[in-house]
């Protein structure tokens, strides 16, 4: 098993001369004003859960967007701030987007063309002249700071997601081989038919192909990957060395299964501070007493949340008996509210939870809940604590991490998971309850089946679910990346050794 001293060792041992950066859209902290004072709280997402104890790991520099309210405030005149609070472990340098520049690259082109064309979710791309030339500027930016980090140095440069496809380009661009590029697509690819409609598409490849390393979630994602290449570039694809050759430029494609920081999670999760919080969400949502089945998604139209609750209706509708005797607590973390497709969802979501509580309820005894707020990790902790069964109902996913999280915390070996069959992590966590999403009674039969599970077979499904988790941690999958990364440096002296007598 991979451990965080394993990594450690890694990056000192063979990145000693080199810088270590990684480039996201969303940053690791975030610090805003609260009553007068300000805050620091650790961003949401499932790159920064796995990315930040790699970071605290390593001590590299971590260079993101600076959207915080206070941000400016306690940041050098560079952007640079030491985190996390309290225990400053790496380098967090902010990088400033205008109001527009946030409208075009981040809402426009990032979430209103790629984030639609790489899910399978039936939501149309919207594709506009402007919002792809502030992705452009935007990139750009992006690669002048980190080329502010990297300096006279040689760099690894760990990119993260399809906020950047540019990225890689701009910075061979500025330094060549000095900066040797991975990049990492968190989110599905999608096939060829669907791709081939964006206009921007072979802009995107190349800029992508740019990079000495490129990963994927899964195989099927790689191989999306290499038929959309196959079919819209000249180049070669070695599909046994798992790599695409452009002109004289080699680029890895490899895929990696993300994972979580499984023992730091479940040491946390046995700490007095998350039993004291669980104790304080049960009575905050009237727990008590309850079967509770959790779920903790960012409000987003690829999560199946409206799945979630038709499969929760069509479950008490079947099985009245369980009225009274459990409640559904979904986690949502408001997210893009200014894109229609958000707003519609959100008002969407109230529309359901009234309907179904109306339809279900009995009493003061209400069947859904939906909290809107902030949850600290500790609270997300104590939140996975406290469900009996959680729910992961994406319709299409690259991983999704917070099925792998909930399995981190059960450090009891109890809980369920139930998980769409449309997740990447479905292909490792076979002792789910694997359910399809868009079939309501179906989805709404797996509930009863996570509910009904006896003891013995409860705790044998999650023993071997969290040895999986276990084993495939946060710091093998980065270790696998950047060991495969490394590579790129030696490949000077190899050729060298081998021209040698």
């Amino acid at each position: 098993m991979w451990t965080k001293e394993d990594l450690q060792k890694l990056v000192k041992d063979k990145m000693g001369d080199y810088a270590f950066i990684v480039v996201s859209n969303r940053q690791p902290y975030i610090h805003n004003f609260k009553q007068g004072k300000i805050e620091s709280q650790r961003g949401v997402g499932g790159v920064i859960s796995a990315l930040d104890p790699v970071m605290q790991a390593c001590q590299g520099s971590w260079v993101a967007y600076g959207n915080g309210e206070a941000d400016r405030d306690v940041s050098d005149e560079q952007g640079r701030i030491q985190v996390p609070e309290g225990n400053p472990r790496y380098t967090l340098k902010r990088v400033w987007l205008t109001k527009e520049e946030e409208v075009g690259y981040y809402y426009g082109y990032s979430n209103e063309v790629l984030w639609p064309l790489s899910h399978t979710t039936f939501c149309r791309p919207i594709f506009r002249r402007e919002d792809w030339e502030m992705y452009k500027t935007v990139n750009m930016k992006f690669a002048q700071a980190v080329m502010e980090e990297v300096g006279n140095k040689k760099a690894f440069v760990w990119i993260q997601d399809y906020h950047f496809c540019l990225l890689p380009k701009f910075l061979k661009q500025l330094a060549g081989d000095r900066v040797i590029t991975a990049h990492f697509w968190h989110i599905p690819w999608p096939s060829y038919e669907t791709f081939r409609i964006c206009p921007q598409k072979q802009e995107i490849l190349e800029g992508l192909l740019a990079n000495d390393l490129l990963g994927f979630h899964i195989r099927y994602h790689c191989n999306n990957f290499f038929d959309v290449v196959d079919r819209e570039l000249e180049c070669k694809i070695d599909r046994e060395a798992e790599a695409v050759i452009k002109g004289n430029h080699t680029t890895l494609v490899r895929s990696y299964p993300i994972g979580v920081d499984f023992e730091g999670l479940s040491r946390f999760a046995q700490s007095p501070e998350v039993t004291t919080k669980k104790n304080t969400l049960v009575q905050e949502f009237g727990l008590s007493g309850q079967k509770v089945l959790i779920s903790l998604d960012r409000l987003d139209y690829t999560k199946g949340i409206p799945e979630k609750l038709a499969a929760m209706d069509s479950f008490l509708q079947n099985h009245p008996e369980w009225k009274k005797k459990v409640v559904f607590l979904q986690i949502g973390v408001v997210t893009r509210l200014h894109l229609p497709e958000y707003k519609n969802l959100n008002d969407k979501l109230n529309a359901l939870v009234e309907e179904i509580n109306w339809k279900h309820g009995v009493g003061r005894w209400k069947p859904v809940i939906l909290a809107r707020r902030h949850f600290s990790l500790a609270e997300v902790l104590a939140l996975y604590r406290t469900g009996d069964v959680c729910l992961v109902s994406s319709l299409h996913d690259g991983m999704n991490l917070v099925a792998k999280e909930y399995i981190s915390s059960r450090y009891d070996e109890e809980g369920t998971l139930i998980l769409s069959q449309f997740t990447g992590a479905a292909r490792e966590l076979t002792d789910a309850i694997q359910v399809n999403p868009y079939d309501c009674d179906q989805f709404g039969e797996g509930i009863l089946t996570a509910l009904a599970l006896s003891e013995d077979e409860r705790r044998k499904r999650m023993k071997k679910m969290r040895e999986i988790v276990a084993n495939h941690n946060i710091f093998r999958w980065a270790g696998k990346v950047l060991s495969d990364l490394l590579k790129f440096e030696f490949k000077e002296d190899e050729n060298k050794q081998e021209a040698s007598p």
